[in-house]
């Protein structure tokens, strides 16, 4: 789903791929992202994580000031805003402003900002994450701030041989981390309306199950959107430039080959919505929904990849077919 989707699944890779010097998922989360310039090591003592100034609003981009001196060495956090909200659990999937910085004593390149990309993104507390960033995050409320300062000694030996082959194992990584929410809500609830579209079959096992959907029909697809919301939510309708927090499956009309789902991955994904950064089918159909929803969504080629399709598996013919759980707009 262009580039947010490309970024939903890579942030949990940001972490290790700044610290070896590349861009990871940066490139992606800002028009303004930059990747650090290779150059003479930095001399000196290293810098302390203590002497990091860390300013700025929660709900704004940071401001940071790098103390003088070789990047630290080892890894570290603190918290430099205290929210009052919930506790954050090992586990949870949490929405979150990031942004990256690669320490290296000289240029200190912004990686990327979540608020440079307009909208918030989801991350899941747990192994993935840098030891240092999962800790932090478990000794977090809702409405902090904290930063992570993640070095060589955060790195797996595969990527700090990485690093060294690249002249960059002596680099660290700066993380700043508004932590928005707690994303609780697992699936869709409230009244189920019947789905009504001709060639769909759509199942709500209701709970946190993910809906069964068949697409496999003779029928010929609809030739504009369709888009029906099949459980009603009763939050907030979602607005044009909000991060939208969904679960989904993807199906193509006609052959009930499933392309995409992240019920499959156990996982929900972000995007921001109304903006052109997914698929106008998704843009169209879910602005104006309400958070809690259940939405069908009927894309024809016009409105999804268009004529070049979409890799080996979505052709430019393929109408698709979406079934998306709405659980939250930030």
């Amino acid at each position: 789903m262009r580039r947010l989707a490309v970024l939903a699944a890579a942030v949990p890779l940001l972490f290790a791929a700044a610290c070896s010097g590349g861009s990871g998922g940066g490139g992606d989360a800002s028009p303004n992202a930059g990747v650090a310039t290779v150059s003479a090591s930095p001399s000196g003592p290293p810098a302390s994580a203590e002497d990091l100034k860390v300013s700025g609003k929660s709900g704004e981009k940071p401001e940071v000031t790098f103390p003088k001196g070789t990047p630290p060495t080892t890894s570290t956090a603190k918290t430099v805003i205290n929210g009052d909200g919930e506790a954050v659990k090992a586990g949870d999937n949490v929405i979150v402003n990031l942004t990256a910085y690669t320490w290296d004593g000289q240029s200190n390149s912004l990686v990327g900002s979540t608020y440079d990309e307009g909208s918030p993104q989801v991350l899941k507390v747990g192994d993935e994450l840098p030891k240092v960033i999962s800790t932090a995050f478990q000794q977090a409320k809702v409405g902090d701030r904290f930063f992570a300062v993640v070095a060589a000694d955060s790195l797996s030996k595969e990527q700090l041989e990485q690093a060294k082959a690249q002249g960059t194992d002596k680099m660290a990584s700066l993380y700043v981390i508004d932590v928005v929410a707690r994303a609780t809500a697992k699936a869709a609830s409230g009244k189920e309306v019947k789905a009504d579209v001709k060639g769909i079959t759509l199942e709500n096992p209701g709970g946190d199950a993910a809906p069964k959907l068949s697409t496999k029909t003779g029928e010929k697809a609809p030739a504009e959107l369709v888009a029906k919301t099949v459980i009603k939510g009763d939050g907030p309708k979602v607005k044009s430039g909000q991060g939208v927090l969904v679960h989904y499956v993807g199906k193509i009309w006609g052959t009930d080959k499933e392309f995409d789902s992240s019920w499959n991955r156990g996982n929900p994904v972000m995007f921001q919505i109304g903006t052109g950064q997914v698929i106008k089918g998704w843009d169209q159909g879910l602005v104006g929904v309400p958070v809690g929803s259940r939405v069908l969504l009927v894309i024809p080629p016009k409105l999804g990849y268009g004529e070049q399709g979409q890799g080996d598996v979505i052709k430019g013919t393929d109408t698709l077919v979406f079934v998306v759980d709405v659980l939250g707009a930030y």
